[in-house]
């Protein structure tokens, strides 16, 4: 019996473009890079409510997560509908070293961008060698040899 290899993508694709109303967002696109002595988070939030973004830290895990609220077209015949509404959500694990009383973020076009500072330990610095004593210094003296 044949299979269709194209089958299970087909399905998926009508399934991530269904339309209908309780459609709800697939995922929250981000960066994640290290800057000198923090790292930066940016996250694609388009067309969320600003007010509904919020970012939070509990145990070492930072939450995020915000809304987009479906648009109230009653009447409306759509010819295509693929824009997501609805709640998103994301979880990462902060890892030791991390200053989480100073994490600040900010929401500007669409875009969320979480600044996460290394606590002060975890901070690469310059270690200072002691030398073990002062150096001697060798006297010589001449012997006349004649």
């Amino acid at each position: 019996m044949l299979s269709d290899p194209f089958s299970d993508l087909e399905a998926l694709t009508r399934g991530l473009l269904s339309t209908g109303s309780n459609r709800a967002p697939r995922f929250m696109p981000m960066d994640l890079c290290k800057i000198d002595d923090h790292y930066v988070l940016t996250a694609d939030l388009p067309g969320v409510d600003p007010g509904s973004v919020d970012v939070s830290v509990d145990n070492g895990m930072l939450t995020i997560s915000a809304h987009r609220t479906a648009r109230g077209d009653e009447g409306v015949q759509w010819m295509v509908n693929e824009r997501f509404f609805g709640s998103y959500r994301r979880q990462l694990t902060l890892g030791e070293g991390i200053d989480s009383d100073r994490i600040s973020a900010t929401y500007e076009n669409g875009v969320l961008t979480v600044t996460i500072p290394l606590s002060e330990k975890a901070k690469p610095r310059k270690i200072e060698v002691a030398h073990g004593g002062e150096q001697k210094s060798i006297e010589t003296t001449t012997v006349d040899a004649g």
